[in-house]
C-alpha cells in the first residue's frame, strides 16, 4: 500500500532593485513615487531588496541615470542577488539596452510602464480586458523588439515580473512585421467588441437614465463603494489594479428614480499612454457619464497628488467638463481631527466608508440632488389607458402630487428633459404648491 505525499509549492518571488530620478517634483517626491513603485512590484510578485535614486535635471540619454549610477545599480544587484531592476520612469529602447550591458547578465531591466503592463496582464479577466492589455503590450514592444527579444535569445527573461509578453512565442515569430500584424488583428477584435459595448451604452443614453461613473486612483475603493451602494458583488481587494473591467449596475434613488452606476479601471501617476489608448472603450464609460464620482483614498498620505493625477487623466480623455463630486473613502481609518481637517480642506466633498457604511446616505442624497438639478416641474393628466406612463413617472421622476380623477391620473412631477417629452401630449397647467 502506497501512501500519498502532499507537497506545498511556495511562490518563488523575485528580488527587485528599484531606481528613481529626483527632478525636484514637489507634487510627487521621488520617495513617494518609489514607495508606490514598490507596491506595484509587490503586486506583480517581486520583493524589493534595495532602492536607490539620483538627482538629475534631465535623464541621461544613454543610461537614464548616468554611467556612475548605472555601475552602482549593478553593484546593488550583485550585493543583494537581485533578479530584476525596475526603473520608475519609462526607458527608451537604447537606454534599456545600454543598462542591460552594465548589470549582471542574469538580471532583467524593465521600467514602470512594463511593470504596470505586467500587472494588467495578471488581472485581466474578460476577453475585452485581455485584448486591451495585449494591444498595449504589443504597442510597447514594437520599438523595443531588438532589446526585449535579445532577452529571450539568451533566456534572460525567463518567467516572472515583466516577462508576460506573448508567452510561449519564439524569437523568430516576433519581428516587427508580425507584431504590427498582431496589433492590427487585436484592434480588429477590439473594434467588434467596442461596437457591442457602444450599442449597450447607446441604449442607456437613449433611455434618458441618469448615468454615474466612479473614477479614481487605483485602490481608492471604487469597487467596494459600488458594492456598498448596489450589492453588486464586484471583486474588490486591497491591491493595485485589482479590477480592470468596467461594471454597470442599476441603482434606485430614494424617490424611486432609477440611475446607473459604473465602476471603471483605476488611474495611477505616470499612466502609460499605451494603456490610455488601449482602454479607450472602457474609459468612454466615464466620458459618457452625467456625473463622475471621483473616489479618493482618504487614508493615503499621497491623496492630494493622487487627486491631481486623476484630474490630469480625466482631462486627457475629455471628461474635464463633466460634473463631479469628490468622495473620500476609507474614513474609518481616520481620527476625528483628521476627518474635520479633511472636511475643511474639501468642503464640498462627501466622506464615506464603504466598509462601515458611514456617509453612504449622504452620498446618495448628493447624487439625487445632482440628478434632479436639470429636472423641470411639469403637470400631466394621464388617461387610465396609459398606465405605462404612470409607471415611467414613478420610476424616472420625483412625484410631487398624484391625484386620481374621472379623466385619469393627475401627476405633478420633477422629471428630466428626456422623459418630459414622453408626456407632452398630456401636459396641463401646473397647480401644485411647489409652483408657488
Amino acid at each position: 500500500m502506497t501512501q500519498s505525499k502532499h507537497f506545498t509549492i511556495e511562490e518563488v518571488r523575485e528580488r527587485a532593485v528599484l531606481v528613481g530620478v529626483d527632478r525636484g517634483d514637489t507634487t510627487w517626491p521621488v520617495s513617494e513615487s518609489l514607495a508606490e513603485l514598490e507596491r506595484l512590484a509587490n503586486t506583480a510578485g517581486a520583493d524589493v531588496v534595495a532602492v536607490t535614486s539620483q538627482k538629475l535635471d534631465a535623464p541621461n540619454p544613454r543610461t537614464f541615470v548616468g554611467s556612475g549610477k548605472a555601475e552602482e545599480v549593478a553593484d546593488l544587484c550583485r550585493a543583494h542577488s537581485a533578479d530584476i531592476v525596475i526603473f520608475d520612469d519609462e526607458l527608451t529602447p537604447s537606454q534599456q539596452t545600454n543598462l542591460e550591458r552594465v548589470v549582471p547578465k542574469e538580471v532583467k531591466v524593465i521600467d514602470r510602464t512594463a511593470l504596470i503592463l505586467d500587472i494588467f496582464a495578471l488581472h485581466a479577466t474578460s476577453k475585452e480586458g485581455r485584448l486591451q492589455v495585449r494591444l498595449a503590450q504589443n504597442q510597447y514592444l514594437l520599438p523595443r523588439l531588438r532589446g526585449m527579444w535579445a532577452h529571450l535569445a539568451s533566456n534572460r527573461m525567463g518567467g516572472g515580473v515583466g516577462s508576460r509578453f506573448g508567452e510561449g512565442e519564439s524569437q523568430l515569430e516576433v519581428d516587427r512585421r508580425m507584431v504590427r500584424k498582431r496589433i492590427t488583428s487585436i484592434k480588429r477584435e477590439l473594434k467588434q467588441l467596442n461596437e457591442v459595448r457602444a450599442l449597450q451604452r447607446e441604449g442607456r443614453y437613449k433611455s434618458g437614465m441618469f448615468k454615474v461613473s466612479l473614477a479614481g486612483y487605483t485602490n481608492a475603493g471604487k469597487s467596494s463603494l459600488l458594492n456598498a451602494l448596489t450589492d453588486a458583488g464586484v471583486l474588490s481587494y486591497d491591491k493595485l489594479f485589482a479590477t480592470l473591467d468596467s461594471t454597470t449596475r442599476k441603482f434606485v434613488l430614494p424617490e424611486g428614480r432609477e440611475i446607473t452606476l459604473t465602476d471603471t479601471v483605476g488611474f495611477i501617476q505616470k499612466l502609460p499612454h499605451t494603456l490610455v489608448e488601449a482602454f479607450k472603450s472602457t474609459l468612454d464609460e466615464i466620458v459618457g457619464a452625467d456625473l463622475i464620482l471621483h473616489v479618493i483614498d482618504a487614508s493615503s498620505d499621497e491623496r492630494e497628488a493622487q487627486i491631481q493625477s486623476v484630474e490630469e487623466v480625466l482631462g486627457q480623455i475629455g471628461a474635464h467638463d463633466i460634473k463631479r463630486v469628490e468622495v473620500f473613502n476609507k474614513i474609518d481609518l481616520l481620527g476625528e481631527v483628521e476627518k474635520e481637517a479633511l472636511s475643511n480642506r474639501h468642503p464640498d466633498a462627501i466622506l464615506v466608508s464603504a466598509l462601515s457604511g458611514a456617509g453612504i446616505d449622504a452620498l446618495v442624497k448628493r447624487i439625487a440632488a445632482v440628478a434632479s438639478a436639470h429636472d423641470e416641474l411639469i403637470s400631466v393628466l394621464v388617461p387610465y389607458s396609459r398606465g405605462d406612463l404612470v409607471s415611467i413617472a414613478h420610476e424616472r421622476a420625483l412625484i410631487v402630487l398624484e391625484e386620481h380623477g374621472e379623466d385619469g391620473t393627475r401627476i405633478d412631477m420633477q422629471i428630466g428633459p428626456a422623459y418630459a417629452s414622453m408626456f407632452e401630449a398630456f401636459r396641463v397647467e401646473v397647480q401644485s404648491p411647489i409652483d408657488a
